[in-house]
């Protein structure tokens, strides 16, 4: 599978809202790939986001269980479909937490119904101070298209924003066009639900700024 770039630039996307991204210091220290990008580099992890790491199946094989640990990972998103059970699959059930989805890597699949799963797998991971790793097989097409799904909603932004944010630090992702199109189709609903969520916060609010103006007008009362 080749691997192409999105002709969006760094600097449309910091105006767009990423400042805040690109000033975080762990990734601020950490090497453009873009520019530095290797071959050999499709065969490991690269952090991708704060303590949100992306790679092949190599990253997380029965050899790299120390290496894993000095990296400080803590949780797994393994995708594999059934015919690839055999080979990908959680090799240290004991060691780490694991999500393990059923995915093919066809224009035709259904990825879209994984995104909450996965973005509650690693808000929960990283508020208990974890790291998380997503891998497939190749980290290119499956697992890439997850940590898109993820990256949009976590920073609000368009399906292209999101590829630039990570190809910037693994350079080969490239999902199939099946998985494009649902994250195109996805930005729209996420956005909803966070207005839709918003909303309640709102009303919740406005709800319990009434009740203690309540309490308090019967407070008054009783003292007079």
């Amino acid at each position: 599978m080749s691997c192409n770039i999105v002709s969006v630039d760094e600097r449309s996307v910091v105006e767009n809202g990423f400042e805040d991204y690109f000033n975080i210091p762990e990734m601020m220290s950490a090497p453009n790939t873009t520019k530095e990008w290797s071959y050999t580099m499709r065969r490991s992890m690269q952090e991708v986001a704060p303590h949100l790491y992306l790679g092949p199946y190599s990253s997380a094989s029965r050899s790299q269980l120390q290496a894993l640990k000095e990296i400080g990972i803590t949780h797994i998103i393994c995708v594999r479909q059934d015919i690839e059970s055999q080979f990908i699959k959680p090799n240290f059930p004991n060691e780490f937490e694991y999500l393990v989805l059923n995915i093919a890597d066809t224009v035709t699949e259904n990825i879209i119904q994984h995104f909450r799963n996965v973005k509650d797998f690693i808000n929960r991971a990283l508020a208990s101070g974890g790291r998380v790793l997503v891998h497939g097989n190749a980290g290119i097409s499956r697992s890439a298209a997850l940590v898109l799904g993820y990256v949009m909603e976590k920073y609000n932004c368009t399906p292209s924003q999101a590829y630039v944010l990570v190809q910037n630090r693994r350079f080969c992702i490239n999902p199939n066009d099946g998985f494009m199109a649902q994250l195109r189709e996805y930005e729209p609903i996420y956005k909803a639900q966070s207005m839709e969520i918003g909303h309640h916060n709102v009303i919740s609010e406005n709800r319990c700024k009434r009740t203690i103006h309540q309490i308090d007008e019967r407070v008054e009362a009783m003292e007079s």
